[in-house]
């Protein structure tokens, strides 16, 4: 599998839902609550915290939730106009004496997209440790914030051998020339035999 490249376009099929794009608020001035949840898996976990939601004004906005070695695990942006925040809050807590273990933050105004240019990457490899610190210090080194990151193992169809994906949006500072990036990720390619994809985005 030597040879492997980095390439611009999204050819490999990735996993469903990536990428994802949240949509913007419904509400003029609302409080934002995030919540991180973990509890074991079982029947009815979510509906537990969309009840609770739904019930004190909350609007169920975006989320991120699966399961992950028999635990259910998420993070959940849920707005509320500013008179049902109080009880709102109240409510989502008292989910977590249900089996479930929650976080809780009032997030403060979204400022928006940071500066520079957006890029999506695709990897795909035979799965070994250390394949998302390769990715991340290249990353890191050029201040490239990652915005989303997902990730996960597959057999492969004909040989069965485990496979790993991730999924990165990222943004690249200005100053950053894209060309350097790729390069990067030509040289981690090659080191981790992965085929990689780039794609920057308007």
């Amino acid at each position: 599998m030597r040879g492997q490249r980095v390439t611009e376009g999204l050819h490999r099929r990735v996993p469903d839902g990536y990428p994802f794009r949240p949509s913007c608020s419904a509400m003029p001035d609302p409080t934002t609550f995030i919540l991180t949840v973990l509890g074991p898996d079982r029947p009815g976990l979510v509906e537990k915290l969309a009840r609770a939601a739904a019930e004190n004004g909350g609007n169920w906005v975006e989320s991120r939730m699966c399961r992950l070695g028999g635990h259910f695990a998420g993070i959940v942006r849920i707005e509320a106009e500013a008179p049902a925040a109080a009880a709102l809050e109240k409510a989502l807590a008292a989910v977590a004496g249900e089996g479930l273990r929650i976080d809780l933050v009032r997030a403060k105004p979204d400022p928006g997209p940071t500066s520079g240019r957006a890029a999506e990457i695709v990897v795909v490899c035979q799965d070994r440790p250390g394949i998302v610190r390769e990715i991340a210090a290249a990353f890191a080194a050029r201040n490239v914030n990652v915005e989303e990151l997902r990730s996960g193992c597959e057999s492969a169809p004909m040989s069965g051998e485990r496979l790993f994906h991730a999924f990165f949006r990222v943004q690249v500072p200005s100053g950053v020339p894209l060309s350097e990036l790729r390069r990067e990720l030509v040289r981690i390619g090659d080191d981790l035999v992965a085929d990689i994809t780039f794609e920057p985005r308007e």
